[in-house]
């Protein structure tokens, strides 16, 4: 356990800041009133995102290899932190759903129906909780297997 205490660290750091970020596309209206723009603008959180990744491999780096990681260990620091933002992302959504923003599926499937994108009944099967969690999970994975990747490569000490 010691191992991954970074990884660790990190994922639920990721976790945190999505949590923040959730509360920020609130804030601005982007689950409301702003909704048609919602897709665009949280985009905005990747550089964030990746940031993280950054971070966290860098700490792996530093206080773990002590200066002299290589891009196995490197990408599978980043995958370690990826398993830890899948294993919270369901508590993750459900925070953002049931307290940050309550409204935001009953708004998305008014949205999507007024603008002929679905009928009710597809909107209301499409915008739930656990098809938001399963998205989400699939989509951490994937995001999290590129991320470490990429990033791996940037952090890996020279030889």
């Amino acid at each position: 356990m010691k191992n991954l205490k970074i990884e660790i660290k990190w994922g639920v750091l990721f976790i945190l800041s999505g949590l923040i970020w959730m509360v920020f596309e609130k804030t601005m209206g982007w689950h409301d009133v702003h909704l048609e723009q919602h897709a665009t603008y949280t985009m905005f959180y990747a550089p964030i995102a990746i940031a993280i990744y950054v971070l966290a491999l860098m700490d792996k780096k530093r206080n773990f290899y002590v200066g002299k990681m290589n891009y196995l260990q490197g990408f599978i620091s980043g995958l370690l932190i990826t398993l830890i933002v899948i294993i919270l992302t369901p508590l993750s959504q459900y925070i953002s759903h049931e307290y940050i923003s309550p409204e935001y599926f009953p708004n998305i499937i008014r949205l999507s129906v007024e603008k002929g994108m679905m009928s009710q009944e597809e909107a209301e099967g499409h915008f739930t909780l656990m098809n938001y969690i399963h998205q989400s999970l699939m989509f951490a994975a994937f995001m999290g297997l590129i991320t470490s990747a990429v990033v791996s490569l940037f952090v890996r000490s020279k030889s």
